[in-house]
């Protein structure tokens, strides 16, 4: 592979700008099996909370027309446990470790953050679009005012660089972008899931037992691709796109509407080795095209 794929990211050197989002790949070590993801520019560890959850009950993964929906409920093993059993295999891979933190309560947030503290890492990916359960379950994300809480107080404890993932359910993406960059964030990251419902006709009720569920995948790509190019156009920290990427073709786009870094989520669950397609197809388009970097086509739109 030519340094023609290569980027920088607030700073951290980035071999390519490919990533693998968060919730889709675990902590790295079964796609290993698949495909050596050292190719890979960085990669996204599924969320974390400062405890171990089990998840939500009841079924978790419906598939849709060009896409899935999901209620995960953020099932992971905790920090601790994550710091003791993955950090280290993942640190000593040749690629961008991007360790994604969630809470439920401001506290949880806080937690998690100064158990990361203590440790190594490149990236860390604030989710803002968790549930809010001393809010009656409102994602902190939706509100710009809101998310600026948690945004400030973990920048001001995170000694790591941090990204701040956006949900596109917020009720202004662009301002919630701009108060991440007020606030001091090194980056952000969009779009996460769109609040989506299935019915289940037989048992006439919805499919998933919360109701409402994340939708992924192809369908929800035009709409987070217009939502990149317009934070990308209103920020000056850089931008992580991602939302329905399943071709290199997609990838480029999002480059060209303002982002640094893609990750590829969705996608891997189709093919698991996707995002060596898409590396290749990248490479290929900027040989054929004459660009000896890819920084020559992002934001041109």
């Amino acid at each position: 592979m030519s340094k023609r794929l290569e980027t920088e990211f607030a700073g951290i050197r980035f071999k390519n700008p490919v990533v693998l989002a968060s919730g889709t790949c675990g902590f790295g070590r079964e796609l290993d099996e698949y495909f050596d993801i050292e190719r890979l520019g960085g990669l996204c560890s599924k969320g974390l909370l400062s405890h171990p959850h089990g998840g939500n009950d009841g079924i978790r993964i419906w598939e849709t027309a060009s896409g899935i929906m999901n209620s995960v409920g953020l099932e992971n093993p905790g920090v601790d446990t994550f710091i003791e059993n993955d950090l280290d295999w993942i640190n000593q891979k040749d690629l961008v470790n991007i360790v994604n933190l969630g809470g439920h309560s401001l506290e949880d947030y806080e937690e998690g953050m100064e158990k990361l503290n203590r440790v190594d890492l490149d990236i860390l990916e604030l989710n803002i679009s968790c549930p809010n359960v001393k809010s009656g379950g409102m994602n902190f994300g939706t509100k710009t005012e809101v998310a600026r809480q948690i945004v400030r107080r973990i920048r001001g404890i995170c000694r790591h660089k941090m990204v701040v993932k956006l949900s596109p359910n917020a009720e202004d993406i662009v301002s919630l972008a701009k108060m991440c960059q007020e606030e001091g964030a090194d980056g952000v990251s969009l779009t996460n899931t769109f609040l989506a419902m299935a019915v289940d006709i037989k048992k006439k009720a919805p499919v998933f037992l919360n109701t409402y569920a994340g939708l992924s995948g192809p369908a929800i790509k035009p709409i987070a691709l217009r939502m990149v190019h317009q934070v990308a156009k209103a920020v000056s920290i850089p931008v992580m796109g991602l939302g329905g990427i399943t071709t290199w073709q997609d990838a480029i786009e999002f480059i060209m509407a303002g982002a640094t870094v893609v990750q590829i989520g969705t996608a891997t669950f189709m093919k698991p080795d996707i995002s060596m397609d898409i590396l290749d197809g990248m490479e290929r388009y900027l040989e054929e095209n004459g660009y000896e970097n890819i920084r020559e086509i992002r934001g041109i739109l």
